[in-house]
């Protein structure tokens, strides 16, 4: 009983902090930036409107830029946490498993050919894909049983060849020259459109993985325990699939391949709230959010006072993270 308690209590006190450093985050993004603004005054801007410069660089600007990285950055680290129960592989992410370059290329493709695309029909695009990236990569990853090596290989090998085709297009086609900046990643210009692009994939999308939660924990269990507790295995992979291409699809159409976010936070998260996905989906999204807010502040005094993709500081935290699970090879858990 003493035990629960404690349990309980660490992962509410977790929840708390992580509110905090969000909520810190997202003042602290809508103050810094080529513009200094008092935190005083953002705050103020929450609770009246007056045609002051600053409060019109809050609303136009500072505000959707935040909210669209915690959109983003939840989306992502919830995708990454379902691909890695779903293939049991600790290694298993948007970006490693070809689902961020299936959907930049594409997108692509879609500005290339058809510049003149609703965002409607460009989330589409990244959509699609999406799901040709992740099964491409899965197919390779899965001949002969899935191994961390296998998928890291194959889902370098694949992202390589898409980023390639990808660049190939931006420099014999003009339409696509434009999307340079975004195909690092980056949250930096959006407004309110984005965030109205993004949102109802995004609430709905976590929203369904967080009822999910339950079935993808009982997966992970293996095939056989969650077939015997009464689990429709092939109709949860698929709904999980489903999943990461609704979060990351429309995550990429929005801000660019940002990497590693996927990663990272899953794996974070279940040191801190263990390995029960109907605590680690939810808290993926509050760590995935919280990641992607504070490193996008921190990309913005990479070369100050010019903006600098937010792809660029995920990549740095990322990497080694990565090289660091790759060297620990079979110790890997879910």
């Amino acid at each position: 009983m003493e035990t629960v308690v404690k349990s309980k209590g660490k992962v509410y006190s977790t929840a708390i902090i992580a509110i905090i450093l969000l909520v810190l985050g997202i003042i602290i993004s809508i103050s810094v930036g080529a513009a200094d603004i008092d935190v005083a005054m953002v705050l103020k801007s929450f609770f009246e409107i007056n045609p002051s410069k600053e409060q019109m660089i809050i609303q136009t600007l500072r505000l959707p830029r935040a909210l669209i990285g915690a959109l983003v950055g939840a989306n992502l680290a919830v995708a990454g946490a379902l691909m890695q129960a779903i293939t049991r592989n600790a290694l298993a992410s948007p970006q490693v498993f070809g689902v961020n370059a299936g959907a930049s290329f594409f997108i692509v493709l879609s500005f290339a050919f058809f510049p003149n695309l609703s965002s409607s029909s460009l989330v589409c695009s990244a959509f699609i894909g999406a799901a040709v990236g992740g099964m491409i990569v899965y197919s390779f990853a899965s001949g002969g049983g899935m191994t961390h090596v296998k998928l890291a290989l194959a889902g370098m090998a694949v992202h390589f060849f898409l980023s390639s085709l990808t660049q190939g297009l931006i420099i014999f086609n003009e339409q696509a020259k434009d999307v340079l900046y975004w195909l690092v990643g980056s949250v930096n210009g959006k407004t309110w459109t984005h965030v109205n692009m993004i949102l109802p994939w995004s609430l709905s999308g976590l929203f369904v993985a967080l009822l999910f939660s339950r079935s993808v924990s009982i997966l992970v269990l293996g095939e056989n325990m969650a077939q015997g507790l009464g689990q429709q295995v092939y109709r949860i992979r698929i709904l999980a699939g489903i999943l990461v291409i609704v979060l990351a699809g429309s995550s990429v159409a929005v801000a660019g391949p940002v990497g590693f976010i996927g990663l990272i936070v899953p794996h974070i998260v279940r040191r801190l709230v263990g390995g029960d996905y109907r605590r680690i989906i939810p808290f993926s999204a509050l760590f995935g959010a919280v990641l992607l807010v504070h490193a996008d502040i921190l990309s913005r005094f990479i070369a100050y006072p010019f903006e600098s993709p937010v792809g660029i500081v995920t990549a740095i935290i990322g990497a080694p993270f990565f090289l660091y699970l790759a060297k620990r090879g079979r110790n890997l858990k879910q």
